[in-house]
């Protein structure tokens, strides 16, 4: 089938554009962030613990996670998929607006950014991890939206009825894998991920719901690898692996260690003075 023809560029005023890419990072930050709000203010999700933090440190940490995506996305893409950049045209490198983000450079960038946040403010940086991870699928299933409208990252050939023919790609139908991404990281690991925290209440098990978003993300994205158009000027690397493989590994490994972790780790019988109350409950 044709692909759509999406204007990836939502409204213009004089010089200034907004763009389907921009607004799903934006939308993606403000839903999660309310999101993470609505469990914080749900006590049993965390019983006998308090929350880990009150609402108003969460509008504080929504600032430290925007910069560590961002700039993670950004300097993971560089490094990972572009280095030549650093050498060629550096200044280049800051300029987002020309698109080039990845996830794991993201990943990485938020990691930082929620340790140094936790330091901060002397919250659990565990439990802090299990409230980003709850909310980081509404992110992933709105920015492999906006990926699709700019016609970017697009699958290999294909067959299949629903191939799209997408500009810049050749004459040949190739797999909407941007679309398959945003079904399976965004709508199934986020319902997979609520259905342990509201249905279970895995919420109490410290890192649980972190690891299980690492292991849901670093599968879902290696399975994803096999009809995903490997990124331009990648090496062949062995075994078929692609740069997406190689990264999403680690994932898997870190998040079986903290579901291996946080299920063995004894619950506390009472709440712990360590995390602050949410007055604003």
């Amino acid at each position: 089938m044709p692909f759509p023809e999406f204007d990836p560029i939502l409204l213009r005023i004089g010089p200034f554009a907004i763009r389907w890419y921009a607004l799903a990072y934006v939308a993606g930050i403000l839903l999660g962030w309310r999101y993470a709000a609505t469990l914080i203010k749900r006590p049993t999700l965390w019983a006998p613990r308090l929350a880990p933090m009150s609402t108003n440190q969460l509008d504080d940490l929504i600032l430290w996670v925007t910069l560590g995506v961002v700039i993670g996305g950004r300097l993971g893409h560089v490094l990972f998929y572009t280095p030549e950049l650093i050498v060629r045209d550096p200044l280049e490198i800051l300029k987002v607006w020309n698109g080039g983000m990845s996830f794991h450079g993201g990943l990485i960038g938020v990691g930082v950014a929620l340790s140094l946040f936790a330091r901060a403010q002397k919250v659990d940086l565990l439990r802090l991890g299990d409230l980003a991870a709850a909310a980081a699928p509404i992110g992933l299933c709105l920015g492999r939206i906006a990926n699709f409208i700019n016609g970017e990252l697009w699958g290999r050939p294909t067959d299949l009825p629903w191939g799209v023919v997408f500009p810049n790609a050749g004459p040949f139908p190739r797999h909407p894998s941007q679309l398959y991404e945003s079904a399976l990281e965004g709508v199934v690991l986020f319902l997979v991920l609520a259905i342990l925290i509201f249905g279970l209440k895995l919420t109490r098990r410290r890192g649980v719901i972190a690891g299980v978003f690492l292991i849901g993300y670093g599968l879902i994205r290696t399975l994803l690898e096999q009809v995903r158009e490997p990124d331009f000027g990648m090496p062949d690397f062995p075994l078929g692996l692609t740069m997406g493989m190689m990264l999403s590994a680690p994932m898997v490994l870190a998040g079986l260690f903290l579901v291996w972790r946080g299920l063995g780790e004894p619950r506390p019988a009472q709440s712990s003075g360590s995390e602050t109350p949410d007055r604003a409950a």
